[in-house]
């Protein structure tokens, strides 16, 4: 929002301090800016679930000047967007502030797309953003305006509130601070306690090893979902996918059991520092593999041992990506973990096989093509040059709307080059999570992310299938190689984690 005109962060500005000052939110932008941002943010691909976007289009319309770079990269400082990778934003920024011939850097040519929404199949864009994302999401100026129908959004006024407790369950009461003063909960902060690495190497004579350690999904919209009594419960994925982190959030069945038992609508609200201690990670892993790619991967459970359809679903995508590579289970101590995560366990796998090969190289392995098929047919060909640069090749069925399949490949290079080089939370010894703000998971700020150039096969035919999930391990791949193949994750706080 903007404070006598200047952007102020929101969430984290006390009410009692708005007295007698003049407050802008985005519906009070004049329509011609907010048709402007909507439109640029739809045309580039930089808005995906819409959750974070109307703040970043209340910072970004506060520019004053040509929109350089490193001013719009300051600019977002205080915001994240774990969907898009930053770059279609800055592009979008440069259209609406610099003038509508800057499109041109969203490189129309290589993508084969009219990056004006106006000549756009919007149904096809939403097609191919449900592919990538693997839920519905929808493609149009009313998602970057906020408009996206959330999960908590639908609730009737005069619904009961509940948050998570101090002790566990649910405090419920008649509005979110009177429900938060009654669970008593202090928010918890970041730590000092370093990484770890649960899952020890397997022995063995190994050409190549690697330990992950835990890493948050760190989607923006908290799980929330609403009931009424004997109704259906919102689902907590209004818009976008989550990276498959709420496919079971138990806040659909909360809601449903509260609203019941109340006899009126309730709303369950995580904070959170609740999705943290309660969300689901990826599992850490570690592995050793031969120059040949044979080897033995273990997955860090911490719960049940997996079984059932989607191990078997992982044994079977692991088998198409690594042949050679071996599944082990290994318990741990710790938050709970999903497969359900974007390529969980067959990204590893596939990093591991496309890698081996370079495993007698010494030093940073740079600007040499790094392909992954996915199990679902999905190929992407990566590479890093010098500068940290990242060179994308995309084929995915036919395209629908290159657009959407450009932004999420930039998107699932910004969770790659993270992933391998600077993400993860600590975990105590006794698989207590640590760090509990957005700000500690390690997540790449748009400062901090290199030029993508994504070049879409647009001549491809035949079934759409996800492309950025092997752009992913693509470009995880290529990021450990630029790193030296360095042991453990994320190679850029290496030196401070020790396994446990």
């Amino acid at each position: 929002m903007w404070v006598d005109g200047a952007p102020r962060v929101a969430c984290v500005t006390p009410a009692r301090r708005m007295d007698g000052r003049e407050v802008t939110t985005l519906e009070g932008l004049p329509e011609d800016d907010r048709s402007a941002w909507s439109s640029a943010l739809v045309a580039s691909g930089g808005s995906q679930c819409g959750f974070c976007t109307p703040g970043i289009v209340m910072r970004l319309a506060a520019l004053e000047g040509p929109a350089v770079d490193e001013r719009i990269d300051q600019s977002l400082l205080a915001h994240l967007c774990r969907c898009t990778g930053w770059q279609t934003i800055r592009e979008a920024a440069h259209a609406v502030v610099d003038g509508p011939s800057t499109t041109d850097r969203v490189e129309p040519d290589r993508t084969s797309a009219d990056t004006g929404s106006s000549s756009r199949d919007l149904d096809a864009a939403a097609a191919r953003a449900g592919l990538e994302g693997g839920v519905h999401q929808r493609v149009d100026p009313a998602v970057v305006l906020g408009d996206a129908g959330f999960a908590d959004d639908g609730c009737p006024d005069g619904a009961l509130v509940a948050v998570v407790g101090a002790k566990g369950g649910y405090a419920v009461a008649e509005s979110l601070p009177a429900a938060r003063a009654l669970a008593g909960k202090v928010q918890g902060r970041s730590t000092t306690v370093p990484l770890t690495h649960p899952v020890d190497v397997p022995p063995g004579d190994w050409a190549v090893t690697l330990a992950t350690t835990w890493v948050e999904p760190a989607y923006l919209e908290p799980d929330a979902s609403w009931c009424s009594p004997g109704g259906e419960p919102a689902s907590p994925v209004g818009n976008g996918g989550a990276f498959g982190g709420k496919l079971h959030s138990p806040v659909a069945e909360d809601a449903r059991r509260l609203a019941d038992e109340h006899g009126c609508p309730v709303r369950v609200l995580w904070s959170r520092e609740d999705v943290v201690r309660r969300g689901p990670k990826r599992p850490p892993v570690a592995a050793g593999v031969t120059a040949d790619g044979t080897g033995v991967l273990r997955v860090g459970i911490s719960g049940p041992k997996f079984d059932g359809p989607a191990w078997d679903a992982v044994v079977v995508a692991v088998a198409t990506v690594a042949p050679r590579l071996r599944l082990e289970q290994v318990a741990v101590a710790g938050p709970p973990v999903s497969l359900d995560l974007r390529a969980a366990v067959w990204a590893e796998a596939a990093v591991l096989a496309a890698v081996a090969h370079h495993a007698g190289a010494r030093g940073p392995v740079l600007d040499v093509p790094v392909e992954v098929i996915s199990p679902g047919g999905g190929r992407a060909t990566a590479r890093l040059g010098p500068d940290g640069s990242v060179d994308l090749e995309v084929s995915a069925g036919a395209v629908l709307d290159s657009v959407v399949l450009r932004s999420y490949a930039i998107g699932a290079a910004h969770q790659a080059l993270g992933w391998v080089g600077s993400e993860g939370i600590a975990v105590d010894a006794e698989g207590n999570v640590r760090d509990l703000t957005v700000r500690s998971f390690g997540i790449l700020q748009s400062r901090a992310m290199p030029p993508v150039d994504v070049r879409v096969d647009i001549g491809a035919t035949g079934t759409p299938v996800n492309g950025s999930d092997a752009v992913f391990a693509a470009v995880a791949a290529a990021r450990w190689l630029a790193d030296g193949l360095a042991p453990a994750w994320p190679t850029e706080r290496g030196a401070e984690s020790r396994r446990r």
